[in-house]
């Protein structure tokens, strides 16, 4: 008889399964959504303010320059995440030597407090970066993902 009653709610718990399967994926989408349109919203604000800063400044700087560049890339890994649901990895290293550039370009325009180690570090963390990506296009060339 107890065989007979779980064979009867075997697909009500079938169709609550999946309807909480889908409720939850529901939700998760949403969150991931509205994630990435806060994020989104956040750098074109940044990007806004930081450039009219350099408004107000009457000019512009190499590091300004270099800032708005790192605003582009970090759009631009929204904009593939958002269309794609995968984080390009490379984009997110071109912001890191971005960065790194802009430190070098303050470390040497601040010549009279310049400490060369500094400077080396620096170029060092940018070839380790340049590295990785030529691995990384060696890698998604030579093996590709499905």
């Amino acid at each position: 008889m107890e065989n007979k009653n779980t064979n009867i709610l075997q697909p009500i718990l079938n169709l609550i399964e999946l309807l909480a399967g889908n409720f939850g994926t529901l939700l998760v989408k949403t969150f991931h959504y509205l994630a990435l349109f806060l994020i989104g919203a956040a750098i074109v604000w940044s990007a806004s303010v930081e450039f009219l800063s350099m408004m107000d400044k009457g000019a512009a700087s190499i590091e300004d320059i270099l800032l708005l560049f790192i605003y582009l890339e970090l759009g631009a890994v929204v904009g593939i995440y958002f269309q794609t649901n995968h984080m390009p990895v490379r984009f997110l290293i071109y912001v890191a030597i971005t960065a790194l550039t802009r430190l070098l370009l303050e470390l040497v325009f601040e010549w009279h407090s310049i400490e060369y180690i500094n400077i080396i570090i620096v170029c060092g963390g940018i070839l380790l970066l340049a590295a990785s990506i030529l691995v990384l296009r060696y890698a998604s060339h030579n093996y590709p993902s499905n």
